[in-house]
């Protein structure tokens, strides 16, 4: 009868060692020991409980007849209740009577456990935990029933131990392949956007997280900037900035070290977000990059978790593998933005070699320019020096500018600021800046960017582009448009000289043809006067009176002539040297009135006595004299001369009661060789006047009245 026990006692032992060898999941382990482990000791409840190394207690892993310890979590401090002393004085411990013993968890009491026996797990002497059994009637366990439950529990702590080994190298290994999958998601994505967003999900899931996010570090303010994320997109769709060193993620780049919250609704964060979705705890690491920090990396729960040491090296070595990436990813974006860089560049000066006509040159330019810098419009202002204004000369976008004849005085709106301060500008929101010009806002225009053209350093006009939605122009983006416009620039100041030249060589060829037209006549006339005196003899007294009155008014004609002509080419030649020095105005126009008008012409020089200026009195004596001459001879008296100082600019008029200019000659009034009345004059007069006048640095302008000629000399004053 005895063998048969024996027996039948190592055969339950033997299921007991089958099943810690069958099994390698701690879990599945547990629930097949702990029904044998019950059956073989005739109990009603089994429990182990394994020590917790890191806070000294005995945490309830797996029950059978008393889940609830599993359930309720139940800890079991070292040395304090049944399970405690089993483990503290590594031995088995008996309970007779539950009720009358010192028990620290209240669930047995509640389930009316009566007696109790429990004994120590060890692997090689060491405590791993405790296994206990239970009987809802009183029993008194036996040395026997002592024996073969710390059989059962020796055999069980190896195998929970072998189970502990497999799954912390399974947890190695895939530990492993997610940092494995973290290193093929960093080497396969060159661009920052595509890599965050098939890192973070990897890394969420494998922290066993709700959220993840990434936020890369803006250094030019010093804030984290949300750059992608997952569960809680709207930190990046609200563009969520956090100062270094303030909330939760400027805490962790601040320290350069994990941070983790607990207690995310009684902690200290900046980021509202993070409450609104609900998140309980959070943990945050910093990307190091040479021990520099380029951003911050976190992960939350909508359930409170304690985040372990495990769980913060995971994500840290996962955050450096990100790092890594992101800097990889940031420096091929850079070469590829600079190498986009110099191709748009290279576009515009392939275009700026191409075309020698300007207009030809703006219309193929401005749609470059708007689709480099992903603009919806683009304007070419040129400077008009004489009037101190920008006249809008190309536009895309905004044809609006060129078809109203937009002119912008320097210094005054947006592109005369650009101008006048020869810099870049950029107006985020067009609707509350101060802008001179009304068809941007018409337009829709929100944002603007406007640089300069530069030659010399000198500035020849205004290029901008602007935005139908608000933009925040970045400083790679002012940087490319000054390059594009230093281009532009000198394209523009190259097709200026292409016109200028062309023009100058089309008037040379105009000059010569109807010069050698106005000489012919009056050179023709003085040799025809003079062969008549010298071959013909008897000629009357009167007649040679008469001859040599006409070879002399005719040679006066030719002096006159070549005399325009010279200055004419002084003036082409710039060999005009400008001397402008203080003058009282009213005294140098009644000294050159003096010498043009007739004695007792009706003459009114009205001028203030005490007017001065600073200008050169030759070409005040040049314009003024050539616009008395013409008003003698084509218009009618009373003749009347004007001056003022205004927008500071001296303007001196000369009007006339005559019949005016006729319209159809008024385009081509300042034209050589251009005259209302084919037998007088040399038609040389305006052109020469107003040459001098924008030698000066001014302009002589036609301003047409119903009744009469007025003809304004406009000189710039300091």
């Amino acid at each position: 009868m005895v063998e048969a026990v024996e027996t039948d006692r190592l055969q339950r032992l033997q299921a007991l060692t089958d099943a810690a060898l069958a099994h390698l999941q701690l879990e599945e382990l547990l629930a097949a020991l702990l029904l044998r482990v019950r059956d073989l000791l005739a109990v009603d409840t089994v429990a182990v409980l394994l020590l917790d190394n890191g806070s000294g207690e005995l945490v309830a892993r797996a029950a059978v007849g008393i889940e609830e310890e599993v359930e309720q979590g139940v800890r079991v401090p070292l040395g304090h209740g049944f399970a405690g002393t089993v483990a503290a004085e590594c031995r088995p411990v008996i309970l007779d009577d539950v009720r009358e013993a010192d028990v620290v968890n209240s669930i047995l009491l509640e389930k009316q456990i009566k007696s109790m026996l429990g004994v120590p797990l060890l692997v090689g002497g060491d405590v791993i935990g405790v296994l206990h059994v239970g009987v809802l009637k009183h029993r008194r366990f036996t040395g026997e029933d002592t024996e073969l439950l710390q059989l059962a529990a020796d055999r069980a702590a190896v195998a929970i131990e072998h189970a502990r080994a497999f799954e912390a190298e399974r947890d190695s290994r895939r530990r492993i392949e997610h940092m494995q999958s973290i290193t093929d998601a960093a080497l396969a994505h060159l661009e920052v956007a595509d890599l965050l967003e098939v890192l973070l999900p990897r890394i969420r899931d494998i922290l066993g997280a709700d959220t993840c996010a990434a936020l890369l570090l803006d250094e030019a303010t010093d804030e984290l900037v949300a750059r992608a994320a997952v569960g809680i997109e709207e930190e990046v769709e609200q563009g969520v900035r956090i100062p270094v060193g303030f909330g939760f993620a400027g805490r962790v780049a601040s320290r350069r070290e994990p941070v983790i919250l607990d207690d995310v609704d009684h902690a200290n964060v900046l980021n509202p977000i993070l409450r609104d979705k609900g998140i309980k705890s959070m943990l945050g690491v910093p990307l190091l990059v040479r021990g520099q920090v380029i951003g911050v990396m976190h992960v939350g729960t909508l359930a409170h978790r304690d985040f372990g040491r495990d769980d913060i090296d995971l994500l840290q070595i996962a955050a450096d593998r990100a790092a890594i990436a992101i800097e990889h990813a940031r420096l091929y974006e850079a070469e590829r933005a600079a190498r986009r860089r110099i191709e748009h560049v290279q576009a515009i000066t392939d275009a700026a070699l191409a075309h020698l006509e300007l207009d030809d040159l703006l219309r193929v330019l401005l749609p470059r320019i708007r689709t480099i810098l992903r603009a919806d419009t683009c304007a070419v202002l040129l400077l008009d020096e004489t009037a101190g204004e920008l006249v809008a000369r190309a536009a895309l976008g905004i044809e609006e500018e060129i078809e109203q004849g937009v002119r912008i005085p320097l210094g005054h709106g947006f592109a005369g600021r650009v101008a006048a301060q020869r810099r870049a500008i950029v107006l985020d929101d067009v609707d509350t800046a101060d802008i001179f010009n009304p068809i941007l806002r018409q337009k829709g225009i929100r944002s603007m960017l406007g640089v300069p053209l530069l030659v010399g350093g000198d500035a020849i006009g205004v290029l901008h582009v602007g935005t139908l939605s608000p933009r925040k122009f970045a400083r790679e983006e002012v940087e490319l448009l000054q390059l594009v416009a230093d281009r532009v620039a000198l394209a523009i100041e190259r097709a200026r000289i292409h016109e200028e030249a062309v023009m100058l060589e089309q008037l040379k060829a105009n000059f010569v043809a109807i010069a050698s037209h106005e000489l012919r006549t009056p050179a023709t006339a003085v040799y025809g006067v003079l062969a008549t005196l010298v071959e013909r003899e008897g000629l009357s007294a009167e007649t040679r009176e008469m001859l040599l009155r006409t070879g002399y008014e005719q040679a006066e004609r030719l002096r006159r002539l070549l005399e325009e002509l010279l200055d004419l080419s002084r003036l082409d030649g710039r060999a005009v040297h400008i001397e402008a020095k203080p003058v009282v105005v009213r005294s140098v126009l009644a000294e050159i009135a003096l010498g043009i008008v007739p004695s007792g012409a009706n003459l009114e020089l009205d001028v203030p006595d005490d007017l001065a200026a600073v200008a050169d009195p030759l070409v005040l004596d040049r314009v003024v004299s050539n616009l008395l001459a013409n008003a003698i001879r084509y218009g009618a008296e009373p003749i009347v001369v004007t001056a003022e100082r205004r927008d500071r600019h001296l303007r001196i008029a000369v009007e006339d009661a005559g019949g005016g200019v006729p319209e159809e000659l008024r385009e081509r009034l300042f034209e050589r060789f251009v005259r209302g009345d084919e037998t007088a004059g040399s038609g040389l007069g305006l052109a020469i006047a107003r040459a001098y006048a924008r030698a000066h640095g001014g302009d002589l302008v036609y301003d047409p009245r119903e009744r009469g000629a007025r003809f304004e000399l406009i000189v710039p004053q300091g």
